[in-house]
């Protein structure tokens, strides 16, 4: 933690000055003790046209709620915020998952908080989707424990939500190669081998697109398998609700298939959401409780909402830590070839 404390020896004064007076007056007003500083790790812009954005706004509020003060250390990426953490330079740093897995792995970073989905939940569900007629639905529809649907999968045309992103390509595949039924083809710390993976798992067809072209994102991945294209889409747990649902909520695109004809296999692995970061290594154990405390607490006030709003777009934070929150993910995307290697150039992580 970021302190600036000047100590004197009061023991000493009260002793030196009681032989030399016999007595000693004290203010009760003023201490020999500067106040405390706390430091968020934020990305800033250059100029906010909505002010209600600030993180000024967060830092300003935390600082009422703990009694110190708090500033924030401008930073331009997750790497940078990682960097600030490890070098104690920041006290506490919002940022995605991926990073913040790599912060807890090779760092010891810890979280204290994760902020929550508009449902409440601190991550979102992976699942694969197929259609009622296929092979890997009628695997996972019989209810005979010798067909595997994941088994059944092999050789079939996947349709991803684009390269490495997490409920469509990472997730899904740390999973089979976790559970053997893919094998790493070619070297096991280069990212490149997990699209040799996939297609030797699945199909020379698979589709991984790139942003901007008709099968990109959740979406795109469901309208991949709708249109013929692919055999299984990789999405999380809202996609179908919200593409091709008849909810109140959602109008159904103009490619969606009737709903009954989507089969969601159980979900396999959890994405979790942004985390607020610390150093354990740094930071005085009690004051990051009562961070931990004002964070969650900031649902409970018309400001503190708002500033969730506003400044961390999210309705509010949970507390947690890194086993709970970002544990089940890293086991599951550990075994993906080269994820070590490609989170630290993602973050620009330098060593």
């Amino acid at each position: 933690m970021v302190y600036r404390i000047v100590q004197a020896s009061l023991l000493t004064l009260l002793l030196a000055s009681a032989s030399l007076a016999g007595c000693l007056q004290t203010d009760s007003g003023n201490s020999d003790e500067q106040g405390d500083t706390f430091v968020i790790a934020f990305s800033v812009k250059d100029d906010y046209t909505n002010v209600d954005e600030n993180p000024q706004r967060l830092a300003d509020f935390l600082s009422l709620e703990l009694n110190m003060s708090v500033s924030v250390y401008p930073v331009d990426s997750d790497g940078a915020a990682l960097q600030a953490l490890r070098f104690g330079n920041a006290d506490i740093a919002l940022m995605d998952a991926g990073s913040a897995w790599i912060g807890w792995q090779q760092y010891g970073l810890e979280a204290l908080a994760a902020d929550q989905n508009s449902d409440g939940r601190t991550y979102y569900n992976a699942h694969a989707v197929v259609l009622n007629d296929s092979d890997i639905a009628a695997a996972y529809l019989d209810d005979d424990p010798s067909t595997d649907p994941y088994a059944v999968m092999e050789g079939a045309t996947s349709c991803h939500t684009g390269w490495l992103k997490s409920a469509g390509m990472l997730i899904p595949m740390g999973f089979l190669i976790g559970s053997g039924y893919a094998e790493v083809v070619g070297d096991q710390g280069d990212i490149e081998s997990l699209r040799s993976t996939i297609v030797n798992f699945f199909s020379e067809e698979a589709s991984i697109p790139d942003s901007g072209t008709p099968y990109y994102s959740y979406s795109g991945a469901v309208k991949c398998l709708s249109e013929g294209v692919g055999d299984v889409a990789f999405v999380k747990d809202s996609t179908l609700a919200t593409f091709c649902g008849n909810g109140t909520d959602s109008a159904a695109e103009a490619w969606c298939l009737p709903e009954s004809r989507y089969i969601m296999l159980p979900s396999y692995g959890v994405a979790p959401s942004h985390p607020v970061m610390y150093n354990p290594a740094k930071s005085d154990a009690a004051t990051m409780t009562q961070v931990q405390d004002a964070l969650v607490a900031m649902q409970s006030t018309e400001e503190g909402q708002d500033i969730l709003e506003a400044v961390l777009n999210t309705p509010a934070l949970s507390a947690t830590n890194a086993t709970l929150h970002l544990g089940p993910y890293g086991e599951l995307i550990d075994g993906v070839p080269g994820i070590t290697s490609y989170f630290n150039s993602k973050y620009e992580i330098v060593e």
